[in-house]
């Protein structure tokens, strides 16, 4: 899955996207907490990890929603300190599901550059593995204008 995914839209999708551009004002600013990854998990009997990462994907598609909406800036609150109180698997595999987005994220710089898009992230990055923390600051250096 990529970042800035390359979502296609139903009739009605469409339909919606037009009515809600000619009702108003949009927010500029829009904020998703990530959430519920492991119940989905738990309800489609799958991994984890497995919903997790689904979660990431449907969160690549919102992403796209949103600038294809116009919205300027989107908040994403994806990781908790609280996190770390799983089991070693689970934070194990969460944070290798980091590293390969991130990866994946460096690969995409051409459409990041194309379409303005810069990350930023926040929190206590000293708690992340130094490899992580290095692949999460080239992200940033390399969108950062």
């Amino acid at each position: 899955m990529t970042w800035v995914s390359d979502y296609k839209y139903t009739w009605y999708e469409k339909l919606a996207m037009n009515v809600i551009r000619s009702g108003g004002h949009l927010p500029d600013h829009v904020a998703f907490v990530m959430d519920g990854n492991r119940r989905y998990a738990k309800l489609e009997h799958i991994r984890k990890i497995d919903g997790h990462s689904r979660g990431f994907d449907k969160l690549a598609d919102c992403l796209r929603w949103c600038l294809d909406m116009g919205v300027k800036e989107v908040s994403t609150f994806a990781f908790s300190i609280e996190n770390f109180k799983r089991s070693e698997d689970e934070v194990d595999d969460l944070l290798n599901l980091a590293r390969e987005k991130f990866t994946k994220l460096l690969e995409e710089r051409a459409k990041l550059h194309e379409y303005g898009v810069r990350v930023r992230i926040i929190g206590n990055l000293s708690l992340l593995p130094d490899d992580l923390q290095s692949l999460m600051a080239q992200v940033m250096l390399e969108t950062e204008k």
